[in-house]
């Protein structure tokens, strides 16, 4: 392939003609293809599939992680343990094309690596490295590590991801009418397209559009501005420039508020955060409109297409016994990891997900003696799994995985799993029959978790945030806890309140349903897989981005 005069290798669908270039720091696309975290990649990764389905005039461009985001061990007493491997893929193409950048004052070295569209059935895809041997040592590890933790290379890595990425295009003649950042992280792109164009910022204006992923002022990033200014973060322009674009004269430079000023039309992921991330900018002047488009998954890789053949024919014999089978599938990596036999007839609980403070892991946890009933109940009994990667440099979360590790040796039917990437987070879904989801509301942007649980047969129960509001029947398709007064309790209370009614449902609905009245379970089962499929599945996304944003 003639890389220099990059051509689209599959003919274009005439409704997505606006030629799309989308940068992320992460994309979760393949259990083999290690360069993702969390949600932002899966959602991501969904994301290139749907337009490959849908054949849109559009590439993904993001970073090739050298060591990933990192490898979940464990410590000789199962605690969680962090290592970074090298990683090698055969199937991504050398293009040949090597340019270079200016990081800090200094020219580094951009190879670019492609992912064929027929690979992994994803639009083109280009992956950039500074892991060449024309680089010193320091600007080799700028792709070392996803999300490292020193700031001076986390902002080397956001330089390299949008001056990197829009050079790159420039550099194969593939010419975009949109540069769509999935977070802020790909910012220097739109400096390097203001440089391009003279100092034109309405030009930039019509390229650039933004989604914001952070439902919090103080989640999003900042950082020193004379740093940013020093790493060639902004393609030659003055402090003072950028503070007018920005338009506040702070030395923390605010990633998203300058994005939503660059951007000609921005978008949150879910309708309730469209109007959370509307009241938190709008007292900012000169941000862009920001409108919702709700997050979603691609049916194709994650729905169990047997579960949904034997609902289609109304065959519910058949339909438990493949839920049973992947059941049994799944906890032989329970009895793998944990040497903890489980059993495909018990009501399995599951809570998988990136460990985060706001998401409260291990809330069931907070009441003892409520909990020790829900697992030691004979009559009706439970299973329950928890799996999930903290952040390797956020020792509460870590802290709390360990705790949960270590509340687990008391119990035979509760597992800690570790690995939880693309292929643990499918098999966990299949294998589970209840998917939890506790964010104190309204922290969560979207997620994304519970929608392709419920493509494999398992329903959520959830606090009322995110995503689920759109979703949710509750008792029809899913469980929803009443909403606390998030903004007036104190978080003590909110937890308790959200705690004490997480308990109640799983008590008074939940268990009874299941075990009590099969029929009505296995209804609520399948209105979920029907309500999630279309709505949820990444082709109605893409195919929103196209009409609402583009």
């Amino acid at each position: 392939m003639d890389f220099k005069n990059f051509k689209m290798p599959y003919s274009i669908n005439p409704d997505y003609t606006k030629k799309t270039a989308y940068f992320s720091m992460e994309f979760a696309i393949d259990q083999a293809l290690k360069i993702y975290s969390g949600g932002l990649g899966f959602l991501a990764g969904s994301h290139m599939k749907s337009a490959y389905n849908l054949k849109q005039d559009f590439v993904g461009i993001g970073i090739l992680w050298k060591y990933g985001y990192y490898d979940q061990s464990r410590n000789m007493d199962q605690t969680l343990n962090p290592i970074w491997t090298k990683k090698m893929y055969s199937f991504l193409e050398d293009t040949g094309i090597k340019f270079q950048i200016e990081i800090h004052n200094a020219p580094v070295w951009v190879k670019v690596w492609y992912l064929n569209p027929e690979t992994f059935k994803t639009c083109p895809m280009f992956f950039l490295s500074t892991d060449v041997p024309e680089n010193d040592h320091l600007s080799k590890t700028i792709t070392h590590k996803l999300y490292d933790a020193n700031e001076s290379t986390k902002v080397a890595q956001y330089i390299l991801l949008g001056k990197g990425g829009a050079k790159l295009l420039d550099e194969i003649n593939l010419e975009r009418d949109v540069y769509h950042l999935n977070e802020a992280h790909g910012l220097p792109a739109a400096f390097y397209l203001l440089r391009k164009y003279g100092g034109d910022l309405s030009k930039v204006k019509e390229k650039l559009v933004f989604t914001t992923h952070t439902p919090e002022e103080a989640g999003n990033e900042k950082h020193d501005i004379h740093l940013c200014h020093d790493m060639s973060y902004f393609c030659g322009l003055t402090i003072d420039e950028v503070k007018r674009i920005e338009g506040v004269n702070d030395d923390r430079f605010n990633h998203s508020l300058c994005a939503l000023r660059m951007a000609r039309i921005a978008n949150g992921v879910s309708q309730l955060h469209g109007v959370v991330s509307r009241e938190m900018w709008n007292k900012y002047p000169g941000i862009c409109e920001i409108k919702s488009i709700t997050n979603a998954q691609e049916f194709g890789y994650w729905g169990d297409k047997a579960l949904y053949q034997h609902k289609e024919d109304n065959d519910s014999t058949e339909f438990d016994i493949r839920k049973a089978y992947l059941k049994k599938r799944a906890f032989r990596i329970v009895a793998d990891q944990t040497g903890k036999i489980f059993d495909t007839k018990v009501l399995t609980i599951v809570w998988a997900r990136r460990f985060a403070g706001y998401k409260r892991a291990d809330l069931l946890l907070a009441d003892k003696e409520r909990f020790r009933r829900l697992l030691e109940n004979k009559e009706h009994p439970v299973q329950i799994i928890w799996a999930g990667k903290p952040y390797p440099m956020d020792y509460g979360a870590i802290s709390t995985f360990n705790h949960l590790v270590e509340e687990s040796k008391n119990y035979k039917n509760m597992a800690v799993l570790t690995g939880y990437e693309l292929a643990l987070s499918k098999s966990l879904k299949q294998g589970s029959d209840i998917w939890l989801n506790n964010p104190r509301v309204p922290r969560e942007a979207s997620g994304t978790s519970g929608m392709t649980a419920s493509m494999n047969g398992s329903v959520n129960l959830s606090t009322d945030d995110g995503w689920i509001p759109e979703f949710a029947k509750n008792g029809i398709n899913a469980f929803v806890v009443p909403q606390a007064d998030y903004n007036n309790w104190p978080t003590i209370e909110q937890d308790q309140f959200d705690l004490n009614n997480l308990y109640d449902v799983l008590e008074n609905q939940i268990i009874p349903t299941y075990y009590e009245k099969p029929e009505e379970w296995r209804k609520i089962v399948h209105t979920a897989m029907d309500d999630v499929k279309t709505q949820f599945g990444s082709d109605r996304m893409a195919d929103e981005y196209y009409k609402l944003l583009y």
